[in-house]
């Protein structure tokens, strides 16, 4: 099978190569997939240059671990009902050396979760990281029918998705913050009732004139460190942030007594070792979003497999407005 891959970390450009390598087989409790399109996200560009100290893993590594296709496979213990099924892909490589931006993919087969039959391949490439990680940040706490919901970053992959989540879910009113006016639309697209400018506009003013002063119950935080000032601004008591990455200040200090004093609830998200139960809730809540409701994915860019290490690097320039995907079968 063709597929990309790297061997040392470091920039894209010197570390990703494109080839052939051994088709894997489906064993016990696997299924295996005809790969079409791997989902590239943030987590994938810093395990390759080893963020924070992160380490290579395995010898080679296939990179990513989303991604979309069609089970041509299955494993002893696995029904052959399944051989056909078009599936979307999630943690195809963590723990794991082999992930998603090959020709095929042989993984467990709970991690191939059947797409609704309307919807494109292409979109099922989108979901697994970025929606699972939405729902967490969403529901670990609770339903947020009724409440008002802040989504930080609602252009971003993970955040679009927590927009449209957060309506499916019965929020009263979502808000959302972006860096530009093509990130806003995107944002409006997902389902925002209010999206604010955070290069043009004070977060914390607009949101409480939104909210008639009175704050929002629970926030999808993309930038912890940075935003904790407006947090604390904004945040009603007993309220819930649920933070999946702060990059800019990794290791921010907590004001303490402000969040005690709120009794506020802070949430870490971590999508990739989830309890079990985490999972399946997640699973199923998304699998019937999908059938049930009009789901917004918002592509910027589709690669060919051999321009993968431009994938990444256009990932990592901060240009993309929505999801990186790689069309393995181009």
């Amino acid at each position: 099978m063709r597929a990309a891959w790297y061997e040392k970390q470091g920039p894209a450009k010197r570390v990703i190569k494109v080839g052939e390598m051994d088709t894997p087989k489906a064993r016990p409790g696997e299924v295996r997939v005809k790969v079409a399109y791997s989902g590239l996200n943030p987590s994938d560009v810093k395990r390759r240059q080893g963020f924070r100290g992160q380490q290579l893993g395995f010898p080679r590594i296939i990179p990513h671990s989303d991604g979309a296709g069609v089970i041509d496979q299955v494993g002893r213990g696995v029904s052959k009902s399944r051989i056909g099924e078009k599936v979307w892909l999630w943690n195809g490589q963590w723990q794991r050396p082999f992930g998603t931006c090959a020709e095929y993919i042989a993984l467990p087969s709970r991690q191939a979760v059947a797409m609704p039959r309307r919807m494109d391949v292409r979109h099922g490439a989108c979901i697994g990281i970025p929606a699972i990680t939405a729902h967490r940040a969403l529901f670990a706490d609770g339903p947020v029918r009724g409440k008002i919901v802040l989504v930080t970053g609602g252009a971003g992959a993970v955040g679009n998705y927590a927009i449209q989540l957060a309506r499916w879910g019965g929020a009263k009113t979502v808000l959302a913050t972006v860096s530009s006016p093509a990130k806003a639309r995107k944002a409006k697209a997902a389902g925002a009732d209010v999206v604010i400018n955070y290069k043009t506009q004070n977060v914390a003013q607009r949101v409480l004139r939104a909210t008639g002063g009175d704050g929002v119950d629970h926030i999808v935080e993309v930038a912890f460190g940075t935003n904790q000032p407006a947090i604390l601004e904004i945040l009603r008591p007993h309220g819930t942030v649920a933070c999946y990455a702060s990059d800019k200040v990794p290791e921010p200090t907590l004001n303490f007594y402000a969040f005690m004093m709120r009794n506020a609830n802070l949430r870490w998200v971590f999508m990739y070792e989830l309890p079990d139960a985490a999972f399946r809730q997640a699973l199923g809540d998304i699998s019937a979003w999908l059938s049930r409701g009009k789901p917004y994915h918002a592509v910027a860019r589709v690669f060919p497999l051999a321009q993968t290490a431009d994938a990444h690097a256009y990932l990592q320039s901060g240009k993309a407005n929505g999801n990186v995907i790689v069309a393995v079968d181009r």
